[in-house]
């Protein structure tokens, strides 16, 4: 039977795969399974030609006999016999850049869920693909299988984008709907989690932001037009979450996430990383365990929310097989959106001058006049209290009934908007007052 593939003259599209893990092996059973599907979806067949990895013995469970095999991923960049790299190595440097760099050097397209790489060299290695002719693609590289890289490139270029933000690690959205859902405390949850395989044995990149941090930076590049500044994003991760401030933000109406937000403001673009408190009734507050969501603010289509997986094997190697696919259509366009020369320098907007509502919990001592205390170095500030909740436990109340040994307790301030700097001062001054036991912490409040 003749087929659009066999009729279209074209030559197959040869692949080569560095990185052999668990993405890179999903991503070889996929185009296996789908190679008939994709031979008619592209025009031309596409198969995989040679792999790179570390251990050649060891036993990945897919049939990898008629591969040509190269011990050096730089050697399999340049070979004569690939026309497309899939880098999935990882890495900001090192075997991935140098892998990259040399195929697209030699004039071959790179297909790459890499994130840190792309966050610290993304700029530099599309302007070499720009050079050369050639194809750079990245859907793989922020948020898994969910298709936000090409909704921003692509479906909504008729749109001003003004503002993006999202759950982009499962790792610790897992952890934080388990704290929620079960009372838990982090270092439970996170334990659990290295148990299940969602969280690595050192959780760092992760719970801290940092994974976040890279695709945030990717995703204000395709938003804003603008060129990738990593440096820029203020981080904060969720180590420091407690099981009371989830219990806090439930009977306030909210939930706790771990954001990457980019906003376009007077001042600049603001990109950010940390655990905010997003209202229950919003989109992005559904999103539960190990799923990831990304919405975008829009002039034309006002929001929208993307939810799907946001790692694993198969999510990730959907999302690279779709951009090996265009490669072989020749339908993948520039990495960015834009020629290299037209993406804007971005203004970055200091985190001091972010605007928003606050949520504080503070450890005062029980004393008469210390939450009066503290109450006016806010108003000094000109920062106007929503509320203020003062809770003792079930278990210091029954230790001390009449609240006189003056040991902490917990009192939460919920602000009206105000500014990073004057909440900062503010609570400067109520430590150096000497009314709490230990450091605030401070979740901020992203209002729908």
């Amino acid at each position: 039977m003749t087929t659009l593939a066999s009729s279209s003259g074209l030559a197959p599209l040869r692949i080569g795969v560095a990185g052999l893990g668990t993405v890179g092996t999903s991503v070889l059973r996929i185009l296996r399974r789908q190679e008939n599907a994709l031979a008619a979806r592209c025009g031309r067949a596409v198969r995989i030609t040679a792999v790179s990895a570390r251990d050649r013995s060891r036993d990945r469970g897919i049939d990898l006999s008629g591969l040509a095999w190269f011990d050096d991923p730089v050697e399999l960049a340049r070979s004569p016999q690939i026309d497309c790299l899939v880098e999935l190595i990882g890495g900001s440097d090192g075997p991935a850049k140098a892998a990259v760099e040399a195929a697209l050097s030699a004039g071959k397209s790179v297909v790459t869920a890499n994130k840190a790489l792309l966050a610290h060299h993304g700029v530099a290695l599309a302007t070499l693909a720009e050079e050369k002719g050639v194809a750079l693609a990245f859907e793989a590289s922020s948020a898994g299988g969910i298709p936000v890289v090409k909704t921003l490139r692509e479906a909504l270029s008729g749109n001003n984008v003004t503002r993006l933000y999202g759950i982009l690690n499962g790792t610790c959205n897992y952890i934080l709907s388990r704290m929620e859902q079960e009372g838990l405390t982090f270092e439970a949850c996170l334990k659990d989690a290295q148990r299940l395989g969602y969280a690595e044995a050192d959780p760092t990149f992760d719970v801290e932001g940092y994974d976040t941090a890279h695709k945030l930076a990717i995703l204000t590049s395709l938003a804003f037009g603008t060129k990738i500044d990593a440096e820029a994003i203020h981080v904060e991760g969720i180590s420091s979450i407690a099981p009371l401030d989830l219990k806090m933000a439930d009977e306030l109406g909210y939930r706790i996430k771990l954001l990457g937000v980019a906003e376009r403001t007077k001042t600049g673009i603001e990109q950010r990383v940390h655990p905010t408190m997003v209202p229950k009734s919003s989109a992005i507050a559904q999103v539960m365990g190990v799923t990831n969501a990304v919405t975008i603010d829009a002039d034309a289509v006002r929001e929208i929310t993307l939810v799907g997986p946001g790692a694993g094997g198969d999510p990730t190697a959907s999302a690279v097989v779709a951009d090996i696919a265009d490669v072989a259509r020749g339908t993948a366009g520039l990495p960015f959106g834009l020629p290299i020369a037209r993406l804007e320098q971005p203004t970055r907007a200091p985190m001091q001058r972010h605007e928003g509502g606050y949520y504080v919990r503070l450890a005062v001592a029980d004393r008469p006049g210390a939450a009066a205390a503290i109450a006016t170095r806010m108003a000094e500030a000109d920062i106007s209290l929503e509320s203020i909740v003062q809770r003792r436990s079930e278990a210091a109340v029954a230790r001390d009934p009449g609240g006189r040994s003056g040991a902490p307790v917990p009192v939460v301030l919920i602000t009206y908007a105000t500014s990073e700097a004057a909440i900062r001062a503010a609570l400067e001054k109520v430590t150096a007052d000497g009314h709490i036991a230990e450091p605030p912490q401070v979740i901020r409040i992203e209002r729908e």
